[in-house]
C-alpha cells in the first residue's frame, strides 16, 4: 500500500509557481465601485504589451485588450456588491501587486420641499444657517448623493411676484444647506423658484454654481432647464432630470427665456431617453400631486409611468406638503411626495417626514427605505 502510494503521488501535478512580481509595475484604480460600474486602471512600469487581470472564482483572468505600455483600461465592476480585486500582467509574466477594490452600493438619500424664507429663513436669523441639519446632516453627508427639492428663490434682489405665498432664502442659507446638510443636487422645477423674479433666479443659478450644488429642472433658457444633469459616484454617471407640472404656468422656461422644465409628457419622455443615453442610473424628479393628499392621483401615476417606460429608474416627487405610498416596481421606486423637509409645517400630517435611502447600481435600485423623522419647529428630526 506504502508503494502504491508513493506511486501515484509521484504521478500527481505539481502546484503551479507564483508568477513573478514586477519590481517597477504599478496599478492605480479607486478603492470602490458600485455594481456594474465603470472602474478606471491604469497600469505602469510592465513590459509591454501588458494585461489587466481580475480575481474571479478564486483564479486570476485577463481582461480588456492588452496595453501597449502604460495606459488606461475601463473594466465593467460585477453586478453585486463583494470584494474584488485588480492586477497588470506584463508580457514577460510579470505581475503587479494586486490592487482591492470594494463593490458596494451607491446610496442615495433624497428629501422632500426645503425652504430656506419664511418660517424656516426666521429660525436661521435667530438659531444660525446650520440649525436645520443638526439632526439629519450626519445621514445626509454619509450618502454618495442627497438630494433635495429647493422650495424657494435665493438672492437678495427682486420682488414678489403676485402670488398666495412667496418664500425667498439668503445664499448664506445656501451654504450651511450644502455644507452641514450634505446636498449635492437640488431640484428648481417647482412653483416658488420664480417667486422673485428672473433676476434673482439667475442670482440662484449663480450662488448654487459657487456653493458646487448641482440645480436640475430650471436654467437660463429652455434647453438648460430640460437638460440632464451627470453627477458622478463609484464610477457611475447618475443623471437627474426635473420638472414641474403646478402653476403658475409663467415660471416655465421657454426659448431663450430662463425657467423651469415643465411637466408636459413629450418633454419627460424626451429628457429622459436623453438622458439614459449618457448615464447609468436615471432620477426624474416631479414636483405634482395634490396639497395635504396622502393619496397620490391618476396624473402622478401617468408621469410617472411616462418616466419609467423612458428609461427612468428613480422617480422622487414633492409638493403635496405630506408623505405619499412609495412603490417598488422591480429594479426601480417611485416615491410619490417626500412630504415637507425643512419647512413651517402647521397643518395635520405636514410634519411627517424622512430621509428615503436608495442602494443603486447600473440600470437598478437594489432596494430603497424610508428613515423616518418628525419637523419640529422647522427643522426635521430623526425618529430614534
Amino acid at each position: 500500500a506504502g508503494l502504491l502510494a508513493l506511486g501515484l503521488g509521484a504521478l500527481a501535478p505539481a502546484a503551479a509557481a507564483a508568477p513573478p512580481a514586477s519590481p517597477t509595475g504599478r496599478v492605480a484604480a479607486a478603492g470602490e465601485v458600485a455594481p456594474g460600474a465603470r472602474l478606471r486602471a491604469t497600469v505602469s512600469g510592465l513590459v509591454a504589451p501588458a494585461r489587466l487581470q481580475v480575481r474571479e472564482a478564486g483564479r486570476w483572468r485577463s481582461r480588456a485588450r492588452p496595453l501597449p505600455g502604460k495606459g488606461v483600461r475601463v473594466l465593467r465592476a460585477p453586478d453585486r456588491p463583494r470584494r474584488w480585486a485588480v492586477r497588470g500582467l506584463g508580457a514577460d509574466g510579470a505581475v503587479t501587486p494586486a490592487r482591492r477594490v470594494r463593490v458596494r452600493y451607491l446610496r442615495l438619500a433624497a428629501v422632500g420641499d426645503v425652504n430656506l424664507g419664511d418660517g424656516p429663513g426666521a429660525q436661521l436669523g435667530l438659531r444660525g444657517p446650520a440649525f436645520p441639519w443638526t439632526s439629519v446632516g450626519g445621514v445626509l453627508r454619509r450618502a454618495d448623493l442627497a438630494f433635495a427639492n429647493l422650495e424657494c428663490a435665493v438672492s437678495r434682489r427682486g420682488r414678489p411676484v403676485p402670488k398666495t405665498y412667496t418664500f425667498r432664502g439668503s445664499p448664506t442659507s445656501l451654504s450651511a444647506m450644502a455644507r452641514r446638510g450634505g446636498i449635492d443636487v437640488v431640484d428648481l422645477a417647482n412653483n416658488h423658484s420664480l417667486d422673485y423674479g428672473r433676476a434673482a433666479f439667475r442670482d440662484e443659478l449663480r450662488s448654487l454654481r459657487g456653493r458646487g450644488l448641482v440645480g436640475v429642472g430650471g436654467g437660463r433658457d429652455a434647453a438648460a432647464a430640460y437638460r440632464p444633469r451627470i453627477v458622478r459616484r463609484l464610477g457611475l454617471r447618475v443623471a437627474f432630470v426635473a420638472f414641474s407640472v403646478i402653476l403658475p404656468y409663467d415660471f416655465r422656461a421657454a426659448g431663450s427665456r430662463s425657467g423651469t422644465a415643465w411637466g408636459d409628457p413629450h418633454a419627460v419622455r424626451r429628457a429622459v431617453r436623453r438622458a439614459g443615453r449618457n448615464s447609468d442610473v436615471v432620477v426624474a424628479a416631479f414636483h405634482w400631486g395634490i396639497e395635504r393628499h396622502t393619496r397620490e392621483s391618476a396624473e402622478q401615476r401617468a408621469l410617472a409611468g411616462v418616466a419609467l417606460r423612458a428609461g427612468a429608474d428613480a422617480v422622487i416627487g414633492a409638493h403635496p406638503h405630506v408623505l405619499q405610498p412609495i412603490r417598488r416596481p422591480a429594479g426601480h421606486v417611485v416615491a410619490y411626495s417626500l412630504g415637507n423637509f425643512v419647512f413651517s409645517a402647521g397643518s395635520p400630517g405636514t410634519q411627517r417626514t424622512g430621509i428615503l435611502e436608495t442602494d443603486l447600481a447600473a440600470h437598478r435600485v437594489a432596494a430603497s427605505r424610508l428613515r423616518r423623522a418628525t419637523i419640529v419647529n422647522t427643522r426635521p428630526v430623526l425618529a430614534r
